[in-house]
């Protein structure tokens, strides 16, 4: 579960309300302020477009923005995503179980799927990974539509959306903008190792981030 004395400290710390009955609310943009975020192969900076929101640039390889002083052994994130329509340039997602910037697990997105006409680009819409062994091209070769699934009634690819995660102890369910059908639920690939947590982005790829809610199991 998370830790509930790590989350009144951050909480004390950026002078927002207690964390109360299982939930943590957190504003990226006063994280990032106040230096909680630790970007990975990326720039991090605010979202000034939308207020709370910050944005990860476009860069080779995976991008990260950890949550430094935030532990999540478990439970349930829920953010706000903003990728865009770019085809093989709109990966984003979130990531768990960080133990360096090469090892995680995490969930994502493929916005330009959303509106894809050929059923093979739909099956892509969101996808698990776990690396370094379990990348999305190992999953997909071996594992054949185990690890990423179509998103029904997907969403505006160049439009907010909201993303619920549920990581349990021995899988993972998705949903999207509060339905209550999960669009992805997979066995986990790891167990976990760290308390990490962090934002994500895919090779070449920015994107946006708000409104993360944290709730403990």
């Amino acid at each position: 579960m998370m830790n509930v004395r790590t989350g009144i400290s951050l909480m004390l710390l950026l002078g927002m309300p207690l964390f109360t009955c299982g939930q943590l609310k957190l504003d990226l943009a006063e994280m990032l302020q106040e230096q909680q975020l630790q970007a990975v192969n990326r720039n991090l900076s605010p979202f000034d477009e939308s207020p709370g929101a910050v944005a990860l640039d476009a860069a080779q390889s995976d991008g990260l923005a950890v949550l430094k002083d935030v532990v999540f052994d478990g439970g349930t994130i829920e953010v706000e995503l903003l990728g865009e329509n770019n085809p093989g340039r709109s990966f984003i997602g979130i990531a768990f179980n960080i133990r360096d910037e090469e090892t995680y697990e995490a969930v994502y997105f493929r916005p330009f799927n959303f509106v894809a006409t050929e059923q093979l680009r739909k099956d892509h819409m969101v996808q698990y990974i776990c690396h370094p062994e379990f990348t999305w091209f190992k999953l997909r070769e071996e594992r054949t539509g185990e690890f990423e699934n179509e998103i029904p009634a997907p969403p505006d690819p160049d439009d907010w959306f909201k993303a619920t995660v549920k990581v349990l102890d021995k899988h993972v369910e998705v949903y999207l903008e509060g339905k209550a059908d999960p669009v992805l639920k997979v066995e986990r690939l790891r167990s976990n190792e760290s308390g990490k947590l962090g934002l994500w982005v895919g090779n070449g790829s920015s994107g946006r981030f708000r409104k993360m809610v944290l709730h403990a199991e």
